[in-house]
């Protein structure tokens, strides 16, 4: 009779996030997801199938975290659309700015996919979808509001604001300041309103 499991697999999950945020999936080893997690090597493969099966399951519990996060952040209806993407993007630049946040499985999934029709690749894409599909809506709520102009890419426009997003992540993992991603997601968000980006003024350098 085999003995039963003395661990909770959502608690092995949530550890060997911190490892593939930190590593990604390409650099964490097992070892490293030993350590963290406190399972021998063959458990891990007798509960999860292995270290890519345990990346794709961390990933997807990120993905959705990330996408209700999001979700809540523009869900609010005691401001606008464009008034909810607005502080929403102003707290990641405050986030991803800070030096103790991880980068997103997301997110690592991108950087490290190929392009090709592989499987990382295919679950980037599902997150970039997800999250697309939270800032669509909010999006369609401002062009029915008149917010925006009603000729508006919803759809292409949602999908710039994961990228705008994720490249902040990046930015802020990269050492960049809160200065330099405010100034970013206040750039995103002239662009509907139709504004050049010229009329911004003077940024703060990366480097500040």
């Amino acid at each position: 009779m085999p003995r039963p499991r003395k661990f909770l697999e959502s608690d092995v999950v949530s550890s060997a996030s911190e490892v593939f945020a930190v590593h990604g999936l390409a650099a964490a080893t097992l070892d490293d997801l030993v350590r963290a997690t406190g399972l021998g090597k063959q458990s891990l493969y007798n509960a999860f199938g292995g270290k890519r099966e345990l990346f794709f399951r961390a990933l997807s519990e990120d993905r959705d975290e990330a996408t209700r996060a999001v979700s809540e952040a523009l869900g609010h209806d005691d401001a606008s659309p464009l008034e909810r993407i607005r502080g929403h993007m102003l707290v990641m630049a405050i986030e991803f700015s800070s030096s103790d946040r991880r980068v997103s499985l997301t997110t690592r999934a991108l950087v490290e996919s190929t392009g090709e029709e592989d499987p990382l690749s295919t679950a980037a894409k599902d997150g970039i979808e997800q999250l697309a599909g939270v800032y669509a809506q909010c999006l369609e709520h401002a062009r029915e509001s008149g917010e925006i102009p009603e000729d508006a890419n919803v759809q292409s426009l949602a999908v710039y604001f994961v990228a705008i997003t994720r490249g902040m992540e990046l930015l802020g993992r990269a050492g960049v300041g809160r200065g330099v991603l405010t100034a970013v997601a206040l750039d995103a968000l002239r662009v509907l309103h139709g504004q050049r980006l010229d009329e911004a003024g003077d940024r703060p350098s990366v480097r500040e």
